[in-house]
């Protein structure tokens, strides 16, 4: 196979979320000198931006986005660690965790792949993180944005409580707050102060690049 070869059909096997072909002809583009940010931007991005793109239309609903999403990880986790060599440029740094008292996951995995697949540095909390843990992970990782993840209306409070919790540690103005899940709504995102809601993982992703895209445009260099 040509490198060219590769590109179309790692773009195509992670379009249909085949995580097997796409990990075997991310090997074979390494095996044949193919650079991690080529197989990355060229391929594997441009696909999941497809998939982003079909979702929206309706064309592909969340078990496509989630298959696809898995094939891409698979890759990015042989890919990674080669990337952090080149010290290929990152969109931006991403703090992510499902507020106290909520244990799902499944919407904010999938986020997390689709901001990782769009270049975005990703770091996962995990679920029930309380507000003293995105403070904590904010003042160590100092992310572009913190995102607060609830599927349960009971938690929805818990946006409040971590957006103060950044008010009194200081670092409210220092990060973008971006807020999702099936019960919320941008209405009640303006509620509690978030910068940003946004209604699916596509969504995230665009918003998320437009308010650090919009933020650094602001900024004085």
């Amino acid at each position: 196979m040509t490198p060219d070869d590769i590109l179309r059909e790692l773009y195509d096997k992670t379009l249909v979320g085949n995580a097997p072909a796409v990990l075997e002809l991310t090997e074979a583009g390494l095996e044949l000198g193919m650079g991690p940010e080529t197989l990355l931007f060229d391929a594997l991005i441009p696909s999941l931006e497809e998939v982003g793109a079909r979702f929206e239309r309706g064309d592909f609903f969340v078990p496509e986005m989630l298959i696809a999403g898995r094939a891409m990880s698979g890759a990015m986790n042989r890919l990674r660690p080669l990337l952090a060599e080149t010290g290929a440029q990152t969109v931006g740094t991403f703090v992510m965790g499902t507020v106290k008292g909520d244990v799902h996951d499944i919407g904010k995995n999938l986020v997390n792949i689709m901001l990782e697949g769009a270049g975005f540095h990703v770091i996962d909390l995990g679920v029930q993180v309380a507000p003293e843990k995105f403070v904590a992970a904010i003042q160590e990782h100092q992310p572009d944005i913190v995102g607060f993840s609830a599927f349960l209306t009971t938690t929805m409070p818990m946006f409040k409580a971590n957006l103060n919790a950044l008010q009194k540690a200081g670092l409210r103005d220092q990060v973008i707050v971006m807020v999702g899940g099936a019960p919320v709504t941008q209405e009640y995102a303006d509620a509690v102060g978030a910068d940003a809601y946004a209604a699916d993982a596509s969504a995230t992703v665009k918003k998320a690049k437009d308010l650090i895209a919009r933020r650094r445009a602001a900024v004085p260099v």
